[in-house]
């Protein structure tokens, strides 16, 4: 589970990360250390012109769009706040995912993610506290987290509507004690074809996600401010003491 997670990268660090064609990416980003459901966040998509050659990589481009996929189907957008994971050994075959696995799959950014630890209860508590962990890579690197993304088309608005959910998978030993699922991740030289609007096996593609390798990713506890999604400043990440 992905619920929570932070992201700072402006146009200009994503592009070192993730070589985008900025020309074609008119986007504004601004840092948010608590991004939720429904808010707009930065992703990483292909596409193809009509006369790019097969054999050339699909060109990246930046956009923002809603956390929580609206399937083109939908009714409303209220679908999409149920939809913003989307497990790995499904997602190619949900009505809800199908499509965008097929020929929509994104890079969304994140500097790190939010994960929530149920210890025991405490003496007259009925349900445990939760502690909030951030979970980052440990050389400072920008993640890229695997993600689909769809068009949902807002008749009342006449309007488009981009939304993207994240896929995840089993968590890895290090982490899995905090939670049981994490977000899947991307190294650079699967980004091509993982963009790739151009159909691909499942199996091939299912085989360019990956869990983070043990020990690459640092987990530390920090303040339950996080838990309101009004709070959103770097102190949100700053290590404490377990509580």
């Amino acid at each position: 589970m992905c619920g929570r997670y932070a992201t700072t990268q402006t146009a200009a660090t994503l592009n070192r990360s993730f070589e985008i064609d900025l020309a074609g990416s008119f986007v504004e980003l601004e840092a948010d250390y608590n991004m939720a459901p429904t808010k707009l966040a930065p992703v990483v998509i292909g596409r193809r012109d009509e006369e790019s050659p097969p054999d050339r990589p699909a060109r990246r481009e930046l956009l923002t769009a809603r956390w929580g996929l609206i399937p083109s189907w939908a009714k409303d957008p209220s679908i999409g706040s149920r939809l913003i994971n989307a497990r790995s050994e499904t997602a190619a075959d949900k009505p809800s995912f199908k499509k965008a696995f097929a020929r929509r799959r994104a890079l969304v950014p994140a500097d790190g993610y939010y994960e929530w630890y149920a210890g025991a209860a405490r003496e007259g508590e009925k349900k445990p506290a939760k502690q909030p962990f951030y979970i980052t890579p440990k050389d400072g690197s920008v993640l890229a987290m695997a993600g689909l993304y769809e068009f949902w088309k807002d008749r009342e608005a006449d309007e488009w509507v981009v939304s993207y959910t994240i896929l995840t998978t089993t968590a890895e030993d290090d982490l899995g004690h905090i939670h049981e699922r994490m977000p899947l991740f991307l190294e650079p030289d699967a980004y091509d074809a993982w963009l790739d609007p151009a159909p691909r096996a499942t199996d091939e593609l299912l085989g360019l996600l990956i869990p983070a390798a043990p020990g690459r990713l640092d987990a530390v506890p920090v303040s339950t401010a996080v838990n309101n999604v009004r709070n959103n400043g770097p102190e949100l990440i700053v290590p404490i003491p377990a509580e």
